[in-house]
């Protein structure tokens, strides 16, 4: 089966009504603009976040985004390693210091109703 192109994902994206940009999803402006005024703030760049994670956790990096987390900005890279666990990466995003690796919990999966 073949996968569908990154240009096809955008589109179907779009056709939803959100726009994903660097890993930061834009559904309304409002949201959209506390994204660009943290942005601007961030001293640390997307790219040099996400590099710092990768020389912490080694895997594919599948997800970053710029978070506001107890008042500081914190960029979360979400990376799987190769054992298949998706491990988060805090990143301070003043600094570029790595502020914890965490495993992603796993969600319980829901058992069939019973009757």
């Amino acid at each position: 089966m073949r996968q569908p192109s990154p240009s096809m994902f955008a589109l179907a994206m779009l056709a939803a009504g959100t726009l994903a940009v660097g890993g930061i999803a834009y559904g309304d402006e409002k949201e959209k603009n506390g994204k660009a005024e943290m942005a601007a703030a961030a001293k640390v760049t997307i790219d040099q976040a996400v590099k710092t994670a990768s020389e912490k956790v080694s895997g594919k990096v599948i997800e970053a985004e710029l978070e506001k987390k107890h008042n500081k900005l914190v960029w979360e890279v979400e990376v799987v390693t190769a054992e298949s666990k998706v491990v988060e990466v805090h990143i301070d995003a003043d600094t570029g210091d790595v502020i914890d690796v965490e495993e992603e919990k796993a969600k319980p999966k829901k058992s069939p109703k019973m009757r």
